[in-house]
């Protein structure tokens, strides 16, 4: 795989209470490389396609990236109040960068279109909304030749996977700029914790470990004559179909930086979990998948999200001569290499010097360098690969079986067959049952592959 080149969920989108922070980064990233004007000298416009925390921090590391003037021009979102929420904090700390009129503002199933085509060639559209509509979006603003930023995950099952990557196939036709929300990829201290694993600093790689588990997923009771589709819109994480069930959503930037590490995609999985506490949703709250690559090393992967259980949000690296930790934590990885496996201070060999600057503005600055000066820049393909990678590992714990990358990627099962024509009367895929509860799947019996 060709590299290198984003503990709690709302870390990054918080931004009102980042944005110090965000402006000293810049300073720094400003750093990294040449900062490039459009050479129209005009703005490039933004057209934020999803209003949620994701969408609106997203906006606001555009807007620190450096280099020349960025403006959101145009807002979609299913819900007017989150639009407006969005709209409201992003005006209380960058108004001078916001043009949203009224007219420019569109609420619905269709508000993406509307949105995307308030565009031209050079501007962004960002693709910041559920999962279940990624592909879809994405294959739109493609289509329409602009260039997009979209955020992880990128599908929730695999005929959703093959969409995003048949669009990812266009945007390179068209030479579009495509970010995607791997923001870890354009992290200096992984690139360089990497690049010494790549030439041999702990020998060969056999073995990745990678840890998400802290509190739960919280997802209410449906409340009586509420829209059930709307209110599983509302809670997308505790809905596998909806945003790809956190297994993925949120562990997914884990699984792609130990692929990064190892150099390869693995080609089979097997896994475990199970659901402890009812607030989980549709899905499990705890997950745990050993995956194998070609040569036979081995990635396992630790998901949990409960209350009262011991926390951390760490990956790690072993070799032949030694090992590595990728990420010590998530606002700072901190990462270092150790001889052998004990991984104590007087094991340490090496360990990344300074703060690492904020990749959640480096992968917007390095997008909008390459949009100014027409570098080449598409990290769609590889965003779709890693999608199915986490893919194969919710599908093996799901159903219980052993999933290969081949029976992953050719998959033919379909949370919503339809989701184009998708709206508000459509009836929710899934539903609540006679206990106030949705059902988990059943491994043995439930079937995603």
């Amino acid at each position: 795989m060709n590299t290198p080149n984003r503990a709690k969920p709302t870390s990054r989108r918080e931004f009102l209470k980042l944005s110090g922070r965000m402006a000293a980064s810049a300073a720094l990233v400003a750093g990294i490389g040449p900062r490039m004007h459009a050479a129209e000298g005009g703005p490039i416009k933004l057209a934020l396609v999803g209003c949620g925390g994701r969408g609106t921090g997203a906006v606001a590391d555009a807007f620190t990236a450096t280099g020349g003037p960025v403006k959101l021009y145009a807002m979609a979102d299913l819900f007017e109040d989150r639009l407006q929420s969005s709209l409201k904090n992003l005006n209380e700390a960058y108004a001078d960068k916001i043009d949203v009129p009224p007219e420019r503002r569109f609420v619905g199933f269709d508000a993406y279109k509307k949105a995307i085509d308030c565009l031209s060639p050079g501007d962004v559209a960002i693709l910041a909304t559920h999962a279940a509509f990624r592909p879809m979006h994405f294959e739109y603003a493609a289509s329409k030749g602009v260039n997009v930023f979209a955020e992880k995950s990128f599908a929730t099952d695999a005929p959703a996977a093959r969409r995003w990557l048949k669009a990812a196939e266009l945007s390179e036709q068209k030479g579009l700029k495509v970010g995607v929300g791997f923001m870890w990829r354009h992290s200096q201290a992984r690139q360089e914790t990497i690049r010494r694993i790549h030439d041999g600093a702990i020998g060969d790689v056999h073995t990745l470990r990678i840890y998400r588990v802290h509190g739960p997923v919280q997802c209410p009771p449906l409340p009586k004559d509420t829209n059930e589709l709307a209110f599983q819109l509302r809670y997308p994480n505790s809905f596998t179909w909806v945003s790809s069930g956190f297994y993925i959503d949120w562990h997914c930037h884990n699984i792609d930086v130990a692929c990064w590490t190892k150099g390869a995609w693995p080609v089979s999985a097997q896994g475990m979990g199970g659901r402890c506490f009812e607030e989980a949703g549709s899905q499990f709250d705890h997950y745990t998948v050993e995956y194998t690559f070609a040569d036979g090393t081995k990635l396992f992967t630790f998901s949990r999200h409960m209350h009262g259980c011991w926390e951390t949000y760490a990956d790690y690296a072993h070799g032949s001569k030694g090992s590595a930790v990728l990420m010590a934590t998530l606002g700072e990885p901190r990462p270092k290499i150790y001889k052998g496996h004990h991984q104590t201070p007087e094991n340490l060999l090496w360990e990344f010097a300074g703060r690492d600057p904020n990749p959640y503005v480096v992968e917007w600055q390095r997008l909008l360098d390459a949009i100014r000066q027409d570098r080449p820049h598409n990290e769609a393909r590889r965003a779709g690969e890693a999608d199915i990678a986490a893919l194969m590992g919710r599908m093996a714990t799901h159903s219980g079986q052993f999933i290969t990358w081949d029976q992953a990627m050719n998959s033919q099962f379909q949370f919503v067959a339809d989701i184009d024509r998708m709206t508000f009367d459509t009836p929710a895929p899934i539903h609540v049952g006679p206990n106030g509860l949705y059902a988990p799947p059943q491994p043995g019996i439930t079937k995603e592959y």
